[in-house]
């Protein structure tokens, strides 16, 4: 039997190596990181090794550098009324572009009343023009506009909403757990008060994330209260082996940034070609920036639950779009929200590529799509 093609990156990543390394490593390890003995500063040293890692990725300080038990938890924790930058006024409401994961879309600490959706264009790029006559239009706020979508692959504007977020008084969260490893982030360039990252979107573990958010960003209250862990910032005992692999993942993943990009890119095109040769194919964000691994596309009388069906039968994994809401059979709020029709949007399957994707995986994907395409011309 054929060796299975994965091409579902965007949802979740093969473990690296190195993290799980790391991880095995930081296992035989007894102590607890807080407490004060050997043992427990062993533990400690994996931690803030990881820290520093992050940190210096994204141009932040270490000390403001908060672990979480994943990117969902690390969003609601960034979505916080009260935060402040350097000596401006707290904010008081929540605005939150319309294609943002279900995470942030869901408010955070907000209440209902004090969150607003960001409208987008048919692009798929939040529209700054409407997102300035929202910002001076009421208090200061906080925004949130991801780094690049999960399911179209298109990169925002970010420093250009930052622009407009600070001239309003408002911080600026981003929420680059796609992003990250993919493209450069860094707070200052991006004018991001508030990141937002995930280990397994890189090669590292499920279940650990990160908060990371620029020096004079205040006011900031913790989800889960008890110990002091994480400087009072997230309760509970660090997840050490996690949070090691993290840091090797980002490590292994940012050394490797610069050659894997123009590889998986053209891979992505020659996929994007393959697909249309058969017929009428539509690539959703296709004209403006996008992750240089992923393409979500339709094709008339498709139907996502069925090729997602089909794709696997012949060993070849794929998504109808983001991994907490493909088994759903509503259409994509993504695409909803771009304009797109009902029935356009139900018809949308993502295909996403990484570092071991091949040459012979794409040529895998496209005989899949040629024997559904058949069907789809017969049916």
């Amino acid at each position: 039997m054929p060796e299975r093609v994965y091409l579902d990156w965007n949802a979740t990543t093969p473990l690296r190596q190195e993290a799980r390394v790391a991880m095995a490593s930081a296992w035989d390890l007894s102590g607890n990181p807080s407490s004060v003995h050997a043992e427990g500063r062993q533990a400690r040293h994996l931690v803030e090794e990881a820290r520093g890692v992050l940190a210096q990725a994204l141009g932040a300080l270490p000390r403001n550098i908060v672990f979480t038990s994943g990117g969902t938890e690390a969003n609601a924790l960034a979505l916080s009324p009260g935060l402040c930058r350097g000596s401006g006024p707290p904010v008081e409401r929540l605005l939150v572009s319309a294609i943002e994961h279900t995470s942030v879309l869901a408010g955070g600490r907000f209440a209902p009343d004090r969150i607003a959706s960001v409208p987008v264009m048919r692009s798929g790029l939040v529209d700054l023009g409407a997102l300035s006559a929202m910002l001076a239009s009421g208090p200061p706020a906080l925004v949130s506009l991801m780094a690049a979508n999960n399911e179209t692959g298109a990169v925002q504007p970010v420093a250009g909403a930052a622009a407009a977020v600070h001239e309003a008084g408002g911080l600026l969260h981003v929420d680059a757990i796609q992003a990250f490893g993919k493209m450069r982030l860094d707070l200052s360039a991006l004018g991001a008060d508030l990141v937002t990252l995930s280990a397994h979107k890189i090669g590292g573990p499920k279940g650990v994330g990160a908060l990371a958010f620029g020096e004079g960003v205040t006011g900031l209250e913790p989800l889960l209260r008890g110990g002091g862990q994480e400087r009072g910032r997230r309760a509970g005992t660090e997840d050490v082996a996690g949070i090691a692999g993290f840091g090797a993942a980002a490590v292994a993943t940012i050394a490797a940034m610069a050659a894997d990009r123009p590889r998986i890119e053209g891979l992505r095109n020659r996929l994007e070609a393959g697909l249309r040769e058969q017929g009428d194919v539509t690539i959703f964000s296709g004209d403006v920036p996008r992750l240089h691994n992923t393409v979500l596309f339709t094709a008339p009388g498709l139907k996502a639950e069925t090729a997602v069906i089909s794709f696997d039968l012949e060993g070849v994994a794929v998504s109808s779009g983001s991994a907490c809401s493909s088994g759903k059979v509503q259409p994509s709020h993504v695409l909803l929200a771009m304009g797109v029709g009902p029935g356009e949007a139900q018809g949308a399957v993502r295909l996403s590529l990484g570092w071991s994707t091949s040459d012979r995986d794409v040529d895998r994907a496209l005989e899949a799509w040629r024997k559904l395409r058949r069907h789809l011309v017969k049916g």
